[in-house]
């Protein structure tokens, strides 16, 4: 009995923390938009809600709240959080996005996950034609083309996937002349890391630019926890600090079309 009523407690404040947190969000991004030059239409971009590493409970809790929109950096994650009873059930209208490094091998794997929206890291002409071809086979019945953003790394970061901005129209002439099962959104970039953002460029200035894609994580959900990380040693303070600002960047990462 007291376990249940704890449990019953802490979903009571998750839901409330969660809702808070989603609305502050809301709020940030609605006056960003507000503030674009007249020469921008001014709509709200479209909000991803990154869960990675969190609990099925607080996708649930957040689509309670009216967040629809969901993504997701690993394959298998995804496809657990999706098939969970409890998001299933509760979730009917949930869209989710892939937002991590897709691999040709893992392809079928992910167009398996219900409610799959839209994969924004096509990084290649082979990876796209075998999202297409996949897509027409598992999906044979359905109609419905998939939504695909194609990454470019316009930091020129090794550390990042996607490709060179030169490549950009080719690319997209290719997927939206040769992949007739996929629908082409738009492009998808992230900026340089390894700033702090309080000292550094306003992370609302993406969204007031025109932006139409965002995603925040952290700031909607709490800190990630990844299990089995080491903790960093007192030489290794550089790093850490780099590894902060990164964290403090990833709570509001933009993509942009």
């Amino acid at each position: 009995m007291r376990c249940t009523r704890i449990e019953a407690m802490w979903r009571v404040v998750m839901s409330e923390e969660v809702g808070k947190k989603l609305q502050a969000v809301v709020d940030r991004v609605n006056q960003a938009v507000s503030r674009r030059p007249k020469t921008l239409p001014c709509i709200a971009p479209r909000l991803v809600a990154v869960s990675k590493t969190k609990p099925p409970e607080m996708v649930v809790e957040a689509y309670k709240h009216g967040q629809r929109n969901f993504g997701e950096n690993y394959v298998n994650e995804l496809v657990e959080k999706a098939s969970h009873p409890q998001v299933v059930l509760s979730c009917p209208e949930i869209k989710w996005h892939f937002i991590g490094h897709l691999q040709k091998n893992n392809v079928n794997k992910l167009l398996g996950v219900p409610n799959l929206y839209m994969i924004e890291t096509i990084d290649s002409v082979k990876l796209a034609e075998k999202v297409n071809s996949s897509w027409q086979k598992m999906r044979a019945a359905n109609t419905q083309r998939l939504k695909i953003m194609i990454q470019i790394n316009t930091s020129g970061e090794e550390s990042k996937h996607g490709l060179p901005p030169d490549e950009t129209v080719n690319m997209v002439k290719h997927a939206v002349s040769q992949c007739s099962a996929l629908d082409f959104a738009g492009l998808m970039t992230i900026g340089r890391y390894g700033y702090d953002l309080s000292e550094g460029p306003n992370p609302d200035f993406q969204i007031e630019v025109g932006s139409t894609n965002i995603r925040v994580g952290s700031t909607i959900f709490g800190t990630r926890e990844y299990p089995n990380t080491p903790s960093p040693s007192p030489e290794k303070k550089p790093k850490v600090v780099c590894e902060e600002a990164a964290r403090k960047m990833d709570r509001l990462t933009v993509t942009e079309h």
